[in-house]
């Protein structure tokens, strides 16, 4: 009787918080190892899936890295990185579009409905969903002077057109966004897929971003997790030292998408079972929530 009366407990925590946001849209980003574990990738179709029937309305963006190299690498195509950023070639990104919005968009989707919802797989080309322009990278080099590097088909996202997520919003589907946009002249751009969250996140005015990572979310000096983070002070935590490495383009991204008008942004643990619902839905939540 007593791990019922818990089990109801744990859903009275969770009523104000369903109540707060139903009716909201929440943009996820998915990736890292919550891609390629089992058990981890049913967590998450769950939680999407609990979001959507309860009145909340999931959107999401994956990635696909490791999918990408294991396809290059069996086409002998090799990859430069530039401050993280993939150099993509024409043979390159002919690989990437075909993988993501070919191969790993079809799995998320299938996923997702295997599992009892309703969702449907875009790329940014669908119904101009990502107009880009080309991403020049800035590179500093021994002199101290900055190069604006051309890193080829890597786009910067430059208009949202939440039309098409709007028709599927009211059609009952949970959007599943492959990270391609297109060019003005109809060329296919690999853009990065915590970029593509940010934005959409903003077009949409969403509720939330929530960023699945393969680590805990923002730690202190001391290596403990920061539980919450003003916007104002996120500035100071890159100057010191505090957010670092892979995580400034993350926070960075959450900033954006604040200073944009989303309520909430969130980065969390993506390798803890239905990480969503116990951020978004319990007192404490398991990562690292940035609020303006």
């Amino acid at each position: 009787m007593q791990k019922l009366i818990e089990k109801a407990n744990t859903l009275m925590e969770a009523l104000p918080y369903i109540r707060r946001f139903s009716g909201k849209t929440i943009v996820i980003k998915y990736g890292g190892h919550a891609m390629a574990d089992e058990a981890l990738k049913k967590s998450f179709a769950l939680d999407v899936i609990l979001l959507k029937f309860i009145g909340i309305n999931p959107v999401i963006v994956h990635g696909g890295g490791p999918q990408i190299n294991e396809t290059l690498k069996r086409y002998g195509i090799v990859s430069d990185f530039v401050k993280g950023m993939r150099v993509t070639d024409a043979a390159t990104m002919a690989v990437v579009e075909m993988v993501l919005t070919g191969q790993v968009n079809k799995e998320v989707v299938g996923y997702i409905n295997q599992h009892g919802g309703r969702a449907v797989g875009l790329s940014g080309k669908d119904g101009s969903l990502l107009l880009c322009k080309k991403l020049l990278q800035d590179v500093t080099n021994a002199d101290g002077s900055t190069e604006h590097l051309d890193i080829g088909f890597v786009g910067d996202v430059t208009k949202v057109d939440t039309a098409i997520l709007e028709t599927l919003e009211r059609g009952g589907f949970i959007p599943v966004i492959a990270p391609v946009g297109v060019g003005i002249g109809g060329e296919s751009y690999n853009i990065n897929a915590d970029l593509v969250a940010g934005k959409v996140a903003a077009a949409l005015k969403a509720e939330k971003l929530m960023l699945l990572t393969d680590v805990s979310g923002v730690k202190d000096r001391e290596g403990l997790l920061l539980s919450s983070i003003e916007l104002a002070e996120v500035p100071r935590l890159i100057d010191n030292g505090t957010i670092t490495g892979g995580m400034i383009p993350k926070v960075t991204c959450c900033v954006d998408a604040l200073q944009a008008g989303v309520g909430k942004a969130h980065i969390v643990d993506g390798r803890v079972e239905h990480a969503i619902l116990l951020e978004m839905f319990t007192d404490v939540g398991i990562g690292t929530e940035i609020q303006g």
